[in-house]
């Protein structure tokens, strides 16, 4: 029996995955598995028997991901589970950046009680002109499964739409309209664009990348629209920008006090994956994750080791989490030859500092996970 902890309230859809093999709730003993959306995980301490720790969204900055990657407890996201909300919530903020639709719907709302509101509309509504996008230049930072999504729409607006992403991938391309236009470096987009969006993982190397010389590089009159995180732009440098005229708006889904009640400014409350559909999305694949995970020892979308997947073979599996060094398989697979053991499939990958072995065997003996254990740079074994 499986027990899944719960940190905050998992969409009932995923939960409904979980087989009669599994106990669930926020009073599980010795969990095998956490689900969690945003609780703070960084200050808990996490009982021994805890494998895997999946979060039902993208960002993971409330995990600490490094330290269970030291315990060898592997963390997964759901990437691409809420890509639709935000891509739906980013062509909004395009028009909200763009037509000052936020500001009229507050001037209205303060005509209340005033006679002849027909008039007062009339002659008040000159102040809340902004351009349309169809024909304007959007530049798109980060082509992921939310940035694609922008890109393709914002050119079934009529948008003449820019890419940046070094690192986009080959099933990325193929789902890119033909009509976006690569940027080679991320100052084509910052000189040649209307509207800029970004859709990148904040991370220390991301933060405060659009700054005080990205705005210098920028447009006059730019637009910005930011649904990914708050810490990639440098608040202080957008204010300068807007109290200048380089930035004409700034769309964000991240109030920070400096920003609020700033012209120029809409910030919404964190609404980019609020949606039922969004949220059951994510359940669904974080749940289904952790069940291959733990059932199996597949790995699909982690934040600190590799995704490895093998077909089942008959007979016993055992996962190996392990420091990325030299000679690793060998001392592995020596293991199992002394014990006479038969490996009859067997794949390794690795990420940065770490790796994973997964081993497919016929009749293992007692003595194989204690055997593996004590190989230096040996993390965790995990007998599925």
């Amino acid at each position: 029996m499986y027990q899944i902890l719960t940190l905050n309230n998992i969409s009932p859809c995923g939960l409904a995955l979980l087989t009669d093999r599994y106990t669930y709730g926020e009073d599980q003993q010795a969990p095998d598995g956490i689900l969690v959306r945003s609780a703070a995980m960084h200050n808990m301490e996490l009982a021994p028997t805890v494998k895997a720790i999946a979060r039902a969204g993208v960002g993971v900055n409330n995990i600490p991901v490094e330290a269970c990657a030291e315990k060898g407890v592997v963390v997964f996201n759901t990437p691409g589970a809420n890509a639709n909300a935000v891509k739906e919530l980013t062509i909004a903020g395009l028009l909200l950046g763009s037509r000052k639709i936020a500001e009229g719907i507050q001037w209205a709302a303060s005509l209340s009680g005033q006679s002849d509101i027909p008039k007062l509309v009339e002659k008040g509504k000159a102040q809340f002109a902004g351009p349309e996008i169809l024909g304007k230049t959007l530049g798109v930072i980060g082509l992921g499964a939310i940035g694609i999504q922008v890109a393709n729409t914002a050119v079934s607006l009529g948008m003449d739409v820019y890419g940046y992403d070094p690192y986009v991938s080959v099933d990325a391309a193929w789902r890119l309209s033909r009509a976006i236009h690569r940027a080679q470096d991320i100052k084509d987009i910052f000189a040649n664009c209307d509207y800029i969006t970004i859709h990148v993982p904040y991370m220390p190397a991301t933060r405060h990348m659009i700054n005080a010389e990205a705005f210098h590089s920028m447009k006059q009159g730019v637009r910005l629209i930011n649904f990914s995180r708050g810490e990639l732009v440098d608040n202080t440098a957008a204010l300068e920008a807007l109290k200048e005229g380089k930035l004409a708006s700034y769309v964000l889904d991240f109030p920070a006090q400096e920003l609020i009640g700033v012209p120029g400014v809409i910030a919404l409350p964190h609404l980019g994956a609020s949606t039922p559909e969004s949220e059951d999305n994510c359940a669904k694949m974080a749940v289904s994750q952790m069940m291959d995970f733990l059932e199996n020892g597949n790995i699909h979308n982690s934040i600190n080791y590799p995704d490895v997947s093998m077909a089942r073979s008959n007979g016993e599996r055992f996962g190996v989490c392990h420091k990325n060094i030299h000679g690793m398989l060998t001392q592995i697979t020596n293991v199992f030859a002394k014990e006479k053991i038969n490996i009859e499939n067997m794949t390794n990958k690795s990420r940065g500092e770490y790796a994973y072995t997964l081993i497919d065997c016929s009749s293992p003996s007692q003595n194989i996970v204690e055997a593996l254990e004590k190989i230096e740079g040996v993390i965790r074994v995990l007998h599925f």
